[in-house]
């Protein structure tokens, strides 16, 4: 069965780095387009980046572009995404998600 699992979280000072990674397995990873989602408390689940299967193309969300890059290893079946000059606002859940898959999330904490 389609498994994403999430690791990297943490609790990281303003303007710190984290580097997220997403291991997939049950499915052909490298023919489908993966994500990164967030739901902060209180909030809707958002888009934060997507890479397509072929040629890499990404795509990133306005409140995030310029910090934050989405990658993939399509030999190691897994997603990853770098995140820089992290801010208090980018505190929440980061979710990976495939199709109609989501893996179980990882939280990312940034606060002095």
């Amino acid at each position: 069965q389609v498994q994403l699992v999430e690791s990297g979280g943490g609790l990281v000072q303003p303007g710190g780095s984290l580097r997220l990674s997403c291991a997939a397995s049950g499915f052909f990873f490298r023919i489908n387009a993966m994500s990164w989602y967030r739901q902060a408390p209180g909030k809707e689940r958002e888009l934060v980046a997507s890479i397509s299967a072929v040629g890499g193309a990404t795509n990133y969300a306005d409140s995030v572009k310029g910090r934050f890059t989405i990658s993939r290893d399509n030999a190691k079946n897994t997603l990853y995404l770098q995140m820089n000059s992290l801010k208090p606002e980018d505190t929440a859940v980061y979710y990976c998600k495939t199709l109609t898959y989501w893996g179980q999330g990882t939280q990312v904490t940034v606060s002095s």
